[in-house]
């Protein structure tokens, strides 16, 4: 299980969620962030720091739509390891 960024991070970019990742796994677009699952170890720590309650477990209904959209833009987006 990982966990997943979805649609409330468009445009919040608060990134509290990734100041407390322990393994640096969120990449940054343009307008929201997504966490790599090859890369999340599943601490969960992300989930309750996101004011936008954006991040939820990929088990989560509410992440399915997202799961894949995450691992691809992933690929292509720089990491990001403190707050912009």
């Amino acid at each position: 299980m990982t966990y997943v960024v979805t649609e409330n991070c468009i445009k919040c970019k608060y990134m509290d969620c990734v100041e407390v990742c322990p393994v640096d796994c969120f990449y940054v677009g343009e307008n929201f962030l997504v966490i790599n699952p090859d890369e999340c170890i599943d601490c969960g720590v992300c989930e309750p720091e996101c004011p936008a309650e954006a991040i939820f477990p990929d088990s989560d209904d509410r992440a399915t739509a997202w799961a894949e959209r995450n691992r691809d833009l992933a690929k292509i987006w720089p990491n990001i390891t403190r707050k912009g």
